[in-house]
């Protein structure tokens, strides 16, 4: 099975079968316009929400080299425009930072191609929309020549999954550097970590537990769709509670957990088994389930058992375990970032059985994300964590479709199932159909477990329970 560590030249499984190049791919390469330390690296942002908004953050934050946020897309404006307010107020003593005016905020399913047209080759585009626009975008950026970072989920079905790796292919081939928002893989407490478990610390992995549980993010659940509203553009505000757009909150939220172990584990699952529900719902209708509790099993039979709860009232918890035949370590403690990671002697993470811990304060991995991807483009050092982004991608999909099936969901299946969410996307516009419509009663399709055993689910009007 493939290693998720993107460093790693002898990498096997799906990447090798569809021909996907390694991030230290020798293929020759384009020269593109290299920035010294003492050039400006522009900065386009398309998707200005609250993720795009903290990645060009961090971006301008960078302290290797000069760079400025010259442009901003979004298909809504009132977005654009309160993250254009937000970044000039973070950066009011640093106004060479933000030169975006008017006439460089772009608003419409076509403003990414205005806004890197404001670009130069070598320069910067920041992706952060719902995932399902990033072939698209990412291509755009290919022909421009122009670095990229996006952000995560990649992909939420195979077609787009396997486009992707064939674009990563393309952008490798053209010396183009490209992250990834999964920035848990720049923690330096969890890269060490990560060494200090392949180095036998704890023995071998037997088991992992991950969990996310919290109550309701704003556009997790929907109501009913307003009177007027343009059903495309609604779906797309709300994206976390529609497949076709974001996995669904299943991809969106539990990705980072997913990916983080099975880093540790230097591998990726073969297969899942999975359930969920949805519960006292009142008036929602978007396509989620309340609840996920997902067995993932490796090539040697360890197990990675993940759960996901987004309700109101109930434990929360946020943490990442991995289990070992001679002691266990904390990969996540509460949240992302600090990891607070630890070696324990035991099961049981007691602190008292700390045999090693990584020093506090620790270093922001949202900025470590982009110190690196940026140290890639002014040494022009090989940089791109597309594939392994796609991998775990496809990962977090094989287990939400697992829990919405009902059925056992290899990684070949899910990587080569079929069916494509949005394949009309290219040819978007606001007026036009979305991806998934609303039955008479405004309800959309949701999982039926059992009765719906396949794809159908995805596109067949339901009954919401």
């Amino acid at each position: 099975m493939a290693t998720p560590n993107a460093s790693n030249p002898n990498r096997r499984g799906f990447l090798k079968t569809v021909g996907a190049a390694s991030v230290l791919s020798t293929v020759p390469r384009h020269v593109f316009a290299q920035h010294g330390s003492e050039a400006t690296i522009r900065v386009a942002l398309v998707g200005c929400g609250g993720r795009g908004t903290g990645a060009a953050a961090d971006a301008l934050n960078v302290k290797s080299a000069k760079l400025k946020l010259v442009a901003m897309a979004d298909v809504f404006d009132h977005r654009l425009n309160s993250s254009y307010n937000t970044l000039t107020q973070v950066f009011a003593d640093q106004a060479d930072k933000v030169d975006v005016p008017a006439d460089r905020r772009f608003v419409g399913f076509d403003a990414y191609r205005h806004a890197l047209d404001q670009l130069r080759p070598g320069d910067i585009a920041i992706f952060a929309t719902p995932l399902a626009f990033r072939g698209v975008h990412f291509q755009y950026a290919i022909e421009k020549g122009v670095n990229v970072f996006m952000e995560k989920p990649l992909s939420a079905d195979g077609p787009t999954s396997l486009r992707l790796l064939e674009l990563a292919k393309q952008a490798s081939e053209n010396n183009l550097k490209c992250g990834v928002g999964l920035m848990v893989r720049h923690c330096r407490a969890r890269r060490e970590l990560h060494d200090r478990i392949a180095n036998g610390e704890i023995g071998d992995i037997i088991l992992m537990r991950g969990y996310r549980m919290h109550g309701p993010v704003v556009t997790c659940f929907s109501t009913p769709k307003p009177e007027g509203r343009e059903e495309l553009m609604w779906q797309i505000e709300r994206f976390h509670s529609f497949l076709w757009s974001s996995g669904g909150l299943f991809s969106d939220f539990n990705i980072h957990q997913i990916d983080e172990l099975s880093w540790m584990k230097n591998a990726w699952p073969v297969k899942a088994m999975g359930i969920g529900g949805r519960h006292y719902r009142g008036d929602y209708i978007d396509q989620n389930f309340d609840s996920y509790g997902i067995e993932y099993t490796y090539e040697d039979g360890a197990k990675l058992y993940f759960d996901s709860r987004i309700m109101p009232g109930c434990k929360n918890d946020m943490s990442s375990i991995a289990h070992g035949s001679k002691g266990s370590a904390v990969v996540s403690h509460s949240g992302h970032t600090p990891g607070r990671v630890r070696i324990c002697s035991g099961q049981n993470q007691d602190r008292k059985d700390t045999v090693w811990a990584y020093p506090q304060p620790e270093q922001n991995p949202y900025q470590l994300e982009w110190d690196d991807l940026v140290e890639a483009i002014l040494k022009d050092t090989p940089y791109n964590e597309v594939p392994r982004g796609v991998e775990a991608s496809v990962v977090t999909s094989m287990g939400r479709m697992a829990a919405h099936t009902g059925q056992e969901i290899t990684f070949e299946q899910m990587l080569n199932c079929s069916h494509e969410f949005a394949p009309g996307l290219p040819n978007f516009s606001k007026d036009g159909p979305a991806p998934v419509m609303p039955d008479s009663e405004g309800r959309y399709p949701v999982p039926m477990p059992g009765i719906v055993r396949d794809t159908e689910y995805l596109t067949a009007t339901t009954q919401p329970s």
